[in-house]
């Protein structure tokens, strides 16, 4: 990859992660699920569940 391509896959990869922890941050103030898909099977997540791990999530760590 040349160096504008590394640009924008950085900048990409920080707007997911931004978008990713705001839906999380909403949907614990609504009280509401997340919906995963786990080895095939759909999955029903309380988003308050998630509170512990928002910094690892957003950087990819889980």
């Amino acid at each position: 990859m040349n160096r504008n391509e590394l640009a924008l896959r950085s900048k990409l990869l920080v707007g997911l992660s931004l978008s990713y922890t705001r839906l999380i941050e909403k949907k614990q103030i609504e009280d509401g699920n997340l919906i995963f898909s786990k080895n095939g099977k759909i999955v029903k997540v309380k988003a308050r569940k998630l509170s512990n791990n928002i910094e690892a999530v957003s950087a990819g760590v889980i």
